[in-house]
């Protein structure tokens, strides 16, 4: 039997200091990839998911939702909304500057998220622990500070 592996860091992991060649405070993270469907400014009807570094092991991110992300009417998908945060939850790998994939995203819906909706989502490194990088995010309705409508935890593998 496979074991499922979990999103919460071990009591090991640590949090590393940014790296030296990782994007500035301010910094817009760029694409991996221009016709990326969640980053990429080619695609016609991607997410066009954009992120800042924030500070210490922190990205602000954001996303116009629009008619083309929509699953019930007039609501973002909820598929579409875990591809956002596994986006925002990526970009976190260029604080560390080292390419990482998806192991585990989970996520958790608390609001509909309206089209026309701007959502913001903020990500940080919890731990480290070896190759595992462990991370959460938030993703708020309007603004930064703006209502909690869905979080997000999740593993990647250096």
């Amino acid at each position: 039997m496979s074991r499922i592996p979990s999103t919460v860091p071990p009591a090991d992991a640590v949090i590393p200091p940014r790296h030296p060649k990782a994007p500035a405070a301010g910094t817009k993270i760029p694409s991996h990839y221009g016709h990326c469907f969640g980053c990429g400014e080619l695609h016609p009807t991607g997410l066009h998911f954009t992120a800042i570094a924030g500070e210490g092991q922190q990205i602000l991110g954001k996303f116009l939702v629009t008619e083309n992300h929509q699953g019930a009417p007039g609501l973002a998908h909820g598929g579409l909304l875990t591809l956002a945060f596994d986006e925002a939850l990526g970009k976190l790998m260029w604080l560390l500057r080292a390419p990482g994939v998806t192991a585990r995203l989970e996520t958790d819906f608390i609001l509909h998220v309206p089209i026309g909706t701007e959502l913001h989502i903020v990500a940080e490194i919890t731990g480290v622990a070896g190759r595992k990088v462990y991370a959460k995010a938030s993703g708020h309705l309007g603004s930064p500070d703006g209502p909690i409508a869905v979080t997000a935890a999740s593993l990647f593998i250096i």
